[in-house]
Formats: structure tokens, sequence, C-alpha cells
């Protein structure tokens, strides 16, 4: 992993944990396929048909796109249909093992150094299933990783190895990298707290609010009072401050002519507008955008781009973006990172990236008779 300046010298160590967050994932789900397996003194056909369901099933529910998982199945299959492990003394062993070795393969490193100097826009990009909201996960505290570390303004934020269940299962590399370390796991309201507030591909407002009380909402992460001083009246000053920051916000992002709508009753384009807000409102140092112009018209994209940019400008912070809209991506990012597979592939400013032949063959395949 890579140091990387944000907000004047603090650092993110950003270990795109996409492999670890797998295993956690499948070692619960597949842990009874597993048993069973190693139970049989035999596998027939049957056996191994029964397993790939499982496992197809357990990728598919883990968020792995569709074609990845099949051919992922397809790889896995050829090898356990082998003479040398169908004869072996312990076939379902063997089969466990090709399991593990497929799914380290498939997943890549387990590292991605992103330089996220402030105040800058950075986008990662990718196919389906790359990782890259796994990712973001990670790095929030949705996720926990089995193996690896983020540090945020220079302190762990996450941090976790291999033990117990999954220090059996877990076949990637660098698993002794982090055992001599502290285990840390903070929760996504911790983790807001100290700066980093994100979206979500689905909006996610709270539905039955305001605009405005959505805003206000998520100032109250940062307020200081306790339920005694709210009890007697004692926080009345801090929540005046707070109700005229908020306006404040809901004018600057052009939604204070809507305060009083409920917030589902705003067009798509204004609902995300009123989810960065929001985001906004947490006061972050590091803003994370997942797919922010998914369902979006080609009038609300434009607007889009035209927000984000001045977010950055405005409010002076690093915004790290998901993004699948080729034409956004281009436009508003100073740097660009692309991932597949789990593994950095390429990174560099726009023009670089738009003729990196790598980046090419991801998106639009290999010719096989080149």
């Amino acid at each position: 992993m890579q140091a990387a300046p944000v907000d004047g010298g603090g650092e993110l160590w950003h270990s795109l944990a996409h492999r670890t967050i797998m295993f956690s994932l499948l070692a619960d789900k597949l842990d009874n396929t597993f048993r069973r397996l190693r139970g049989l003194g035999k596998i027939s056909e049957k056996n191994i048909a029964d397993a790939m369901r499982d496992i197809r099933l357990a990728l598919l529910e883990a968020d792995v796109e569709f074609g990845v998982a099949r051919d992922f199945i397809a790889r896995v299959k050829e090898r356990a249909m082998g003479q040398e492990v169908l004869k072996s003394i312990k076939p379902g062993e063997q089969i466990v093992k090709i399991f593990r070795d497929e799914i380290a393969s498939l997943l890549g490193g387990d590292a991605v150094g992103l330089d996220l100097t402030d105040p800058a826009r950075i986008m990662v990009v990718g196919l389906n299933g790359a990782g890259k909201t796994t990712a973001f996960n990670c790095i929030t505290g949705v996720y926990e990783p089995t193996n690896g570390r983020v540090d945020f303004l220079g302190e762990p934020i996450v941090c976790n190895h291999p033990h117990g269940k999954m220090k059996k299962i877990y076949a990637g590399e660098g698993a002794e990298r982090y055992l001599d370390q502290r285990v840390v796991s903070y929760t996504p309201d911790v983790i807001t707290k100290r700066g980093i507030a994100r979206t979500f591909q689905n909006i996610r407002l709270f539905k039955s609010m305001t605009v405005f009380e959505n805003v206000l909402t998520a100032m109250h992460v940062r307020r200081t009072s306790n339920v005694f001083s709210a009890t007697f009246r004692g926080n009345r000053k801090e929540e005046a401050a707070q109700r005229a920051k908020a306006l404040e916000l809901l004018k600057a992002v052009g939604l204070d002519d809507v305060k009083d709508e409920l917030a589902t009753a705003l067009p798509y384009g204004k609902q995300r507008r009123l989810e960065i807000a929001r985001a906004l409102a947490t006061d972050p140092k590091l803003l994370l955008l997942d797919e922010p112009a998914a369902g979006m018209n080609p009038q609300e994209t434009i607007e889009l781009t035209n927000f984000i940019r001045s977010v950055r400008d405005e409010f002076g912070l690093t915004i790290f973006l998901i993004e699948h809209h080729m034409n956004l991506v281009m436009d508003i990012s100073d740097r660009i990172y692309v991932i597949d597979f789990g593994k950095q592939i390429a990174a560099g400013v726009p023009a670089e990236i738009q003729n990196d032949q790598r980046v090419i063959d991801a998106y639009l395949g290999v010719d096989e008779d080149a």
C-alpha cells in the first residue's frame, strides 16, 4: 500500500479489500459445502455439480458479476473433474484447494495505492465485479476486511488480519503482514465523525423527512450536546446554529427553494444532489460518491457534473468517485485509477487513461486471434 496525502498532510492508505471481503462473505456460506466435500471418500460428478451450484450462488450473493462467476465456476469445475482429483486419496480437500487457488487468482493483488492529494476529484473505474464498491465499503466501515489496513489523517481507521476460521480458508497474499498490529474496526458513524462521508449507488434519503430535515439530521453527527442538555433545552444555541448552517448549505447547493418539500417528492436528479448535500453536512474532509450518475438522463448528468466540479472548488475537499458514465469520468476527473478483478491496471490523468491499451483491452476485450 502507498501513503497518500489528504487534507494538508494526512494519509489514506487504501488496501483494496475486494479479495479479503470475498473470503469473509464466502467462508460462512460455503462452510457446509466444503465440510460435505471433505467428508466424502469418493467424489462423483454429481457431488461436484452440487458443490459448483452452491459456489455459484454464493458468488452471486457476494455481488460478483454474473459473467465473472460463470467463468470462475467453469475453471474450478474443469480442474475438479480431472482424474488426479477424482482418484486422489482426499478428493474433497483437493477441490477446496482448487477453489482457494482460483479465488486468489481471480481477485488479484492485495493492495492498491491511491494518491488522494487534496483538493482533487479522484475517479475509480472498472467493470462490474472489479471491487469498486467493496473498496468504499471497507473504507467506511460497512465491511471489515479480512486482511488489510486503511489509515486516514495519519491514524488507522481499519486494520485486520486473518484469524479464527478465516485463518484456515484465507488464500491471499500478505497473510502475515498485519499480525503484529492491533485490530481496528470502527462503525460507519465513527468513521463519519472522523471526516469521511459517502453516498450510495441507490439513493438512501430519509423518506419521511423534508429536504431541510435530511440535511439537519446529518449535522447531528457533529453535535456536542447530550440527552440531558437537550431535554432541558440547554442546546438551543447549538440547534439554532445548525439550522442556520443547514439553510446556508441548501442555498449553496441550490436546494433552498425546495427545503420544505418531502425528499422523495424531488425529481431524481435533485434527490442525488440532496444526498450529496447531506453528506457535506457532516463536514467531511474526504467525500466518497458511489456511481452518482446512475439512473440519470443526459441533462441531469450534465447538471451533476457541474455540481460535483463546484463542490470541490467551493468546499475545498477531496472527492473520491466510482462511476461508469465515461463522459462524466473524463470531464471532471483530476486523476483516474482503473481496477480489474481487484488489481490496479492503470492510473493517470484522463488523456492517459483514454489511450491506455490495458484499459481498452479490459473494457472491450482482447482479440484472441491477434
